[in-house]
């Protein structure tokens, strides 16, 4: 499980560190601009579920493309490159017309995948959702298998490129949902427990045009102790 200190520090973006749902984000003065994070493992970490080579392109190409347009289309409003990463995307609508777009969508997918990577962990070191975690999701889908089917039929349903979530919900403690894109949950106001990028080049190298073995095969990556965490503080408000 990583630490909050682990946490803070593979999501620092400059002026305004990135933070995973509930966390405290921390600041450099002395710098403006989202940077990539670096990964919380090594490359080849999740193998052989997601391949060294998978997550390096997506990581230091894909996101990094996202973090580079997002700094170029916040020129034109400079001020919110010292706003933390949630905030930019929960409130992009404030932003000139103009760039809304370039916003909306290299933000989210600069936040989008600066949680994806805290959200796994190394196949076999996160058994599974644990204590109030556990709990909400027995309550909301009748166990982790009805979950699992939940969440596989969003993941697999959602058309073209996008996310599948698991967040709090509102009628029960747990929903899932899927977004186009790079939209996040964040901006309607939601609060995110998981998500799995559906875009094809999370898997596409290792997986070709079969999402859903790739869907399934992620769920022995999942890191339900970061899961737990986000809950109890999603929880607290």
């Amino acid at each position: 499980m990583l630490t909050r200190r682990e946490i803070l520090r593979a999501t620092a973006c400059g002026a305004a560190a990135l933070t995973v749902p509930g966390f405290a984000h921390a600041a450099d003065d002395d710098k403006k601009g989202f940077t990539l994070p670096k990964l919380p493992y090594a490359y080849d970490a999740l193998e052989p579920v997601i391949d060294a080579e998978t997550m390096t392109i997506h990581h230091d190409k894909h996101h990094q493309a996202y973090v580079d347009n997002l700094n170029k289309a916040l020129g034109a409003a400079p001020e919110w490159l010292s706003k933390p990463i949630e905030e930019v995307v929960a409130n992009y609508k404030k932003l000139p017309e103009t760039i809304q777009t370039a916003v909306r969508n290299n933000g989210g997918g600069h936040l989008n995948h600066s949680w994806f990577w805290t959200m796994m962990t190394k196949p076999g070191a996160s058994t599974g959702p644990k204590g109030e975690l556990a709990k909400a999701i027995d309550d909301s889908f009748g166990g982790l298998d009805g979950f699992k089917k939940v969440f596989t039929t969003a993941a697999t349903g959602r058309f073209g490129s996008g996310w599948a979530w698991l967040v709090v919900g509102k009628e029960k403690p747990l929903a899932v949902i899927s977004s186009p894109n790079q939209d996040n949950p964040i901006t309607e106001g939601g609060h995110a427990i998981l998500g799995i990028d559906v875009w094809e080049h999370a898997y596409y190298l290792k997986y070709k045009n079969a999402r859903p073995k790739y869907v399934e095969a992620w769920f022995g990556v999942i890191n339900w102790d970061t899961a737990a965490e986000l809950y109890a503080k999603a929880k607290k408000g």
